[in-house]
């Protein structure tokens, strides 16, 4: 194959699209258009063979589309704003803009030099006032649309990052980045109210045929639409309680009830503050996160009451009221029934506190003698050992009737309940967009006037300041608005908030007025092909059907809902890795291997090193490959053609310069 010279490719490509005007502002909207987006990146310093990948796919689709006659969009930006950046600045005593800057032009070099269809005067960077000053705007209108609010709240907490993680940025109960141990802490957290769309964002998924059902499956899986009861326990004992309220998703199941559980923020739990040993047991549960996961895998701990619940169906049975860790007060009411034998997490913690059990469900054909003892029973079968419930059908007929039976004697009603939970948006970090919000004397919220915005970051940072850097910035947090002292909130926003509307100001991202051109939006919008790695399945593509769906609410000149028509998950480019004896991370021109089999550091060739499976490409684990070097070698064309011809885009490629 020849080779061509990559100046001569773009060249050509940049000549083709000033021929057709694919790419300008001033374009025929008769015509038909494609809008092609990949997820753009996080300006890391240099892209990697799944970089090339994902955006040589775009390339190829945004070519054929023009070819076709098409008014094609093809845009890049910068993910340019986050805690990869203040963490690289302190380490290396540069401020974070110049290192993202510096990065920023490193990787478009790079990128260029692969020929790629990129119309780079729509280019966008997350970190600069004339993209977040439009988000602090849209801030403020979500803030008056009853869609942004402020409340105390746990959160997970990164004690070595000092900041708050969501949920899906801790992995088997660490840190994403800094691999320490989340805690549970609590903290006054802004919140996007995305919870109010949960059906919305459920529904949704149905119109996007062109999305990968393992996608909208992960979806619909965290949204979480669960059909259930809602139950009044009545209470006994010598507190003035007289009923906790319960949802349940199995009220089939209460004649197998042997413990009522409420979360150590139950409003009752105001009684037990003054005792030593509860207030013991709450610091406790502060060492175990807020995620599903973290809870699951973690110790089942409890601290008895002298309270008793009753069973709705069954009033000769009281049962001990305790706290848990593993109840959370934004599920539910904080409260739930315990049912051991058909719930394992239930069963661990009966087990664990003696707290005896009655099996409730048996397998279909199963005999009555059925006990359950280790191992709680979640399948299907039939009620028995629950006096007039006995002989339903589980789940078919169990769940229904149940409730019918407890409506008819106003024991408890029907309800639907969401998985998904609001989004804490704050962070305690400088590098992030400023929240446009002061706070008076009395810590009353003012919202920054929109003629003030963009609320700047100060140049001038420390750094290495213990926790968040801007709270030891005095003279930035003091403002005067209409003469009157107020002090800036010091929290930023998380960068997924960056990403959930930039596809929107690629339409026009040189208006200064608004994030958006109305007749640009109406025109590009939706996006036609978005493409990106299927680990954002859930929170970035989840949040930005959200911001839709909010700006949409209560606009009538906005009618877009959902943000991306068309969705391909390329799979990863992967590498093995290589860690030497204290567990350090070391790329693949670090070391070298003369069988094939054992390992070396170029740097002390008497250390082995140990070789770690073949994972995708990532930054943070050292086992990237750089493409410039394969471009020098073989060139751009050589490049683009193996990453697409090796395996089909959707499947994983394992990387080798031997292809």
């Amino acid at each position: 194959m020849e080779r061509y010279n990559f100046k001569i490719i773009e060249k050509k490509w940049q000549d083709y699209w000033k021929k057709n005007k694919s790419f300008k502002s001033k374009i025929d909207k008769k015509k038909k258009k494609f809008y092609c987006l990949e997820m753009f990146p996080y300006p890391s310093g240099k892209i990697h063979m799944g970089h090339v990948r994902n955006y040589t796919i775009g390339d190829v689709l945004s070519r054929f589309k023009s070819m076709q006659g098409f008014n094609v969009m093809h845009p890049m930006g910068w993910d340019s704003f986050g805690m990869p950046a203040e963490n690289a600045a302190r380490e290396n005593n540069l401020h974070p803009k110049e290192w993202t800057e510096k990065n920023i032009s490193v990787m478009k070099n790079q990128l260029k030099k692969l020929g790629l269809s990129i119309d780079w005067e729509r280019e966008i960077s997350t970190c600069s006032e004339d993209y977040y000053k439009h988000q602090q705007l849209f801030f403020i209108e979500l803030y008056n649309k009853g869609l942004v609010y402020r409340k105390e709240n746990y959160v997970n907490w990164d004690p070595v990052d000092e900041t708050v993680l969501a949920n899906e940025q801790v992995i088997d109960g660490k840190g994403w980045r800094s691999g320490a141990t989340v805690e549970r802490k609590k903290l006054n957290q802004w919140f996007f109210n995305i919870s109010k769309f949960s059906n919305e964002l459920l529904d949704g998924l149905n119109l996007l045929d062109n999305w990968p059902n393992k996608v909208k499956s992960m979806q619909k899986n965290w949204i979480g639409k669960s059909f259930g009861c809602e139950i009044n326990f009545k209470i006994e004992g010598d507190l003035p309680v007289e009923n906790i309220k319960c949802f349940t998703t199995r009220p089939d199941t209460l004649f197998g009830f042997s413990f009522l559980a409420v979360s150590v923020d139950h409003p009752i739990s105001k009684f037990f503050i003054k005792d030593k040993e509860f207030v013991n047991f709450k610091n406790e549960c502060s060492k175990t996160g807020t995620t599903e996961e973290s809870i699951a895998l973690g110790d089942k701990i409890g601290f008895k009451t002298n309270l008793l619940a009753k069973n709705p169906l069954n009033p000769d049975q009281s049962v001990p009221v305790y706290f848990a860790n593993f109840v959370l007060m934004d599920y539910g009411f904080g409260a739930v029934f315990g049912c051991p034998a058909h719930d394992q997490r239930d069963l661990d913690f009966a087990i664990k506190y003696k707290i005896p059990f009655k099996t409730v469900v048996k397998p279909l054909n199963e005999s009555d003698k059925f006990v359950v003892t280790d191992n709680a029973y979640t399948g299907p079968g039939e009620i028995f050992n629950s006096k007039f419930l006995n002989g339903f059908k589980v789940p078919e007929d169990s769940i229904i009737k149940t409730i019918e039976i407890l409506e008819s004697k106003n024991l408890g009603k029907k309800k639907i309940n969401f998985r998904l939970k609001d989004w804490g948006v704050s962070r305690q970090r400088y590098w992030g967009c400023p929240i446009p919000v002061a706070y008076d004397k009395n810590g009353k919220v003012k919202l920054i006037p929109k003629e003030n915005l963009p609320v700047r970051l100060p140049e001038k940072i420390d750094l290495k300041a213990k926790g968040n850097p801007l709270d030891s910035k005095k003279d930035w947090k003091s403002i005067k608005i209409d003469n009157e002292e107020f002090t800036r909130e010091t929290d930023t926003l998380d960068t997924f908030v960056d990403s959930s509307w930039y596809f929107l100001r690629f339409c026009s991202p040189s208006n200064s007025n608004y994030g958006y051109d109305n007749e640009e939006v109406k025109y590009w919008m939706p996006v036609d092909q978005y493409i990106g790695g299927v680990e954002h399945a859930i929170l970035h593509l989840l949040y930005s059907r959200f911001f839709m769906q909010a700006l949409n609410y209560k606009n009538e000149s906005f009618s877009i809902t959902e943000p991306f028509d068309g969705l391909f998950t390329q799979g990863m480019v992967c590498h093995e890795t290589y860690k030497d004896k204290k567990n350090k991370w070391h790329s693949p021109d670090e070391v070298f291997t003369n069988d094939g089999k054992k390992y070396f550091l170029l740097k002390n060739p008497k250390e082995e090193i140990k070789v770690g499976p073949s994972e995708s490409m990532s930054k943070s684990k050292k086992n990237t490959i750089d493409p410039e070097n394969i471009i020098n070698e073989y060139g751009a064309d050589a490049v683009r053609l193996f990453i697409l011809s090796d395996s089909p885009p959707e499947k994983d490629v394992q990387w080798s310069t031997q292809g």
